[in-house]
C-alpha cells in the first residue's frame, strides 16, 4: 500500500476568537455601485428600547378609552340605550288624520277625501300606517285658485316617512291649513328581531280636520270664469278676474282668475306634462290675478278724486268745467312749446255727477292737479285719499299672496326714475288712474264697496262656517270720516255711468246698478290696455260691489270688463235672482 497523506494539523486557538462583521461583509466603500436607500453595504441595527416604550404607551392609551368608552354607555347611559333598543323593537305608525272638506255657502263639496289604498309601515311589510285618503276637488272651473292644493304625506327610497302630514299650499287649503289638517295619531306596532309583527295597539288616535264652509257661491263663480274665460279668447285678452262681495260683511260670493290652474293635477304631481304645460305658459297661471295681480286703474279711481275735492272743498259738485278735448299748459323750459293733455273726446260742459258719467278726462285733469283759476287736490291730497280708501295696501282678504299696490309720488318717482322731478302733467296723469299707479281688483271692490256703505271699510273674506259653527270674526269695520253727502254725490255720478254714460252695457232690467268704468293704456305705444268695471247693486239698496278686469287687451276692442259684468247679470236673474233683490 502507498502511504497516505499526512493529514494537516489545524491550530484550534485561531477559531476561539468572535468573527466580526468586517470579516464577513465587504466593505461598501470598495463597491460604490451599491444602492444605499436599499441598505446595501450598511450595517442593520436593532430597534431602540425607547421606541418599544412608546408604542407599549401607545396601546395602552387606546385601550384604556376602549374600556372607559364601553364603561360610560354601559353604566352612565344604560337606561337610553335601553329604552332606544325598546323603540327599535317597537314601531311608532303614523294614522293620518282626515283632512277637513271645504264647501260653499249652499253646502256643496268643493274639496274633499276618496280613500286610497292603505300605505305600508316604513320599516315592514306587514304592519300599515293607515289610509291615505285622496284630495279630491269639485272638476268644476274657475276654482283653482281659491281652493289651492295640497302635498300628500311622503316617504324616502328607504320607505320612512320624511311628511307625515297634509300641506296646504295655496288658496284656502293653505290658509286654513291648520284647521283642515287635524292631527295625526300614532299606532305602535311590536317586531320581533326578525322584523315580524306580533302584536299593534293604538296610543294616540287621530283628530280628523275641521270642515269649512265658505262664502262662495260655486253656481256664480263657474260662471263669472267661464264669461271671462271666453271673453279672453275671443277678443285677444291675456286674462282677466272679478270679484263680487257683501258690502255690508266683506263676504266674498265670488273671486275667480283666468287662467287658472287644476287643483287635482297639482295635488297630484303624477301628470308632469300639464304640469309643464303651466310653468311654460306665459300667461301665468299660477298668478290670482284678483288677489296677486297689480293693474293701472285708469278712470276707476276718479271716483276717490272726486270725494276728496269735494271734502277738501276744492269745488262744488254743480260747478261745470269745459271740455274741449284736451287742455294745455305753458313748457317751463321752453316758451314756445306747451304740453298738451288730452281728453278721451269733448265732452262740453259738465258738472260732478256728469264728469263721472262720461268719464272726463279734463274735468278730473283740473280738480286733481289744478288748472288756471281751478284749484286743485295735488298729489298729496290725491295720495291721501287713494289711501284712505285702501289703496297701495292689503285688504287683509283671507287668501295667499296679496299685493300692496303703488300711489304715484315724487318720492317715488325720484327713487325709480333716476332722481327725476315731479311735474304738473305726472298729478294730471296720476288724478286719471294712469302712470305708475297699480291697483288690485280685491283693493278696488273693497273701495268701492264703501262708497255703497257711505265710507266703511269692510275686510274682504272668503271663510263663513268652521264645522258648522260661524267663524271668527274678522277685524272691525274701519269708518272713513267724510260727510255722507258727498258719498251720495259720487254715487249718483255712478248711476249716469250706466244711465246713458261709459257703462251703459250695464243698464239691465233685472236690476238696478251704479257703475264707472276705466281703460288703463298700457305701455309707450298704447296699443293695449286693460278693460276695468266697478260698482254696486242694488243701487237704491246697495248689497254687493264687484270689480272686474280684463288684462291686456287690444285697444280698439270695444267687448271688456262691462260686457262680461251685464253678462253674468243677465245669467244671475235667471239662475241666481236672490241675490238681485
Amino acid at each position: 500500500m502507498g502511504l497516505l497523506p499526512k493529514k494537516r494539523k489545524i491550530n484550534q486557538k485561531h477559531w476561539d476568537k468572535e468573527i466580526t462583521p468586517d470579516e464577513i461583509f465587504l466593505d461598501s466603500k470598495n463597491l460604490p455601485q451599491f444602492n444605499t436607500q436599499q441598505f446595501e453595504g450598511r450595517i442593520e441595527r436593532p430597534i431602540g428600547k425607547h421606541i418599544v416604550a412608546l408604542l407599549g404607551i401607545f396601546f395602552l392609551a387606546v385601550g384604556t378609552f376602549f374600556i372607559g368608552r364601553v364603561g360610560f354607555l354601559q353604566i352612565a347611559r344604560g337606561d337610553v340605550y335601553a329604552k332606544r333598543s325598546e323603540n327599535n323593537r317597537l314601531e311608532h305608525i303614523p294614522i293620518f288624520a282626515k283632512r277637513g272638506i271645504i264647501y260653499d255657502r249652499n253646502k256643496k263639496e268643493l274639496a274633499w277625501n276618496s280613500l286610497e289604498e292603505g300605505i305600508l309601515s316604513p320599516a315592514t311589510s306587514t304592519a300599515q300606517a293607515g289610509d291615505i285618503s285622496k284630495r279630491s276637488y269639485t272638476p268644476g272651473e274657475g276654482l283653482g285658485h281659491l281652493l289651492g292644493y295640497v302635498s300628500y304625506p311622503s316617504k324616502d327610497s328607504s320607505g320612512f316617512f320624511y311628511q307625515e302630514d297634509f300641506i296646504g299650499k295655496n288658496g284656502v287649503e293653505k290658509t286654513y291649513n291648520d284647521l283642515l289638517a287635524g292631527e295625526n295619531g300614532i299606532k305602535l306596532i311590536e317586531v320581533d328581531a326578525l322584523g315580524e309583527k306580533q302584536s299593534e295597539s293604538t296610543i294616540k288616535p287621530p283628530s280628523d280636520g275641521k270642515d269649512l264652509e265658505l262664502s262662495i257661491d260655486s253656481r256664480v263663480q263657474e260662471k263669472l270664469y267661464s264669461i271671462i274665460k271666453q271673453t279672453s279668447k275671443d277678443r285677444g285678452f291675456t286674462g282677466g278676474a272679478g270679484i263680487i262681495m257683501d258690502v255690508h260683511t266683506g263676504a266674498i260670493l265670488s273671486v275667480t282668475s283666468f287662467p287658472e290652474y287644476s287643483p287635482a293635477v297639482l295635488s297630484s304631481g303624477d301628470d308632469s306634462r300639464a304640469i309643464d304645460a303651466y310653468i311654460n305658459d306665459g300667461r301665468k297661471p299660477f298668478l290670482d290675478r284678483a288677489i296677486s295681480g297689480l293693474y293701472t286703474p285708469g278712470s276707476i279711481v276718479k271716483l276717490y278724486v272726486a270725494i276728496g275735492a269735494l271734502n277738501e272743498k276744492i269745488i262744488d259738485p254743480e260747478k261745470k268745467i269745459l271740455s274741449t278735448g284736451s287742455i294745455s299748459i305753458q313748457n317751463p323750459y321752453y316758451p314756445d312749446i306747451k304740453s298738451v293733455f288730452m281728453d278721451w273726446k269733448a265732452h262740453g260742459w259738465v258738472n260732478m255727477r256728469e264728469a263721472l258719467g262720461v268719464s272726463s278726462d279734463v274735468y278730473f285733469y283740473e280738480i286733481g292737479g289744478g288748472y288756471e283759476d281751478q284749484k286743485g287736490l295735488g298729489i298729496y291730497n290725491i295720495d291721501k285719499y287713494m289711501q284712505m280708501f285702501g289703496m297701495s295696501k292689503k285688504t287683509g282678504v283671507d287668501l295667499p299672496g296679496e299685493e300692496d299696490g303703488t300711489i304715484p309720488s315724487p318720492e317715488w318717482k325720484a327713487k325709480n326714475f333716476n332722481g327725476e322731478v315731479w311735474r304738473i302733467g305726472d298729478t294730471y296723469h296720476t288724478a286719471i288712474g294712469q302712470y305708475g299707479f297699480q291697483v288690485t281688483p280685491v283693493q278696488i271692490v273693497r273701495a268701492v264697496a264703501a262708497i255703497a256703505r257711505n265710507g266703511v271699510l269692510v275686510t274682504p273674506h272668503v271663510l263663513s262656517r268652521i264645522n258648522g259653527d260661524t267663524a271668527p270674526s274678522l277685524p272691525q269695520e274701519k269708518p272713513i270720516d267724510i260727510n255722507q253727502e258727498y258719498f251720495t254725490v259720487v254715487r249718483e255720478g255712478m248711476r249716469k255711468v250706466v244711465l246713458g254714460g261709459t257703462g251703459s252695457a250695464l243698464d239691465t232690467p233685472n236690476v238696478s246698478v251704479a257703475g264707472k268704468t276705466g281703460t288703463a293704456e298700457l305701455g309707450v305705444s298704447k296699443k293695449f290696455v286693460n278693460s276695468w268695471v266697478t260698482g254696486f247693486f242694488p243701487y237704491e239698496t246697495p248689497r254687493f260691489a264687484f270689480a272686474v278686469v280684463m288684462e291686456h287687451g287690444p285697444r280698439e276692442n270695444l267687448v271688456g270688463a262691462s260686457y262680461v259684468m251685464r253678462t253674468l247679470l243677465d245669467w244671475m236673474a235667471g239662475n241666481t235672482p236672490e241675490y238681485l233683490k
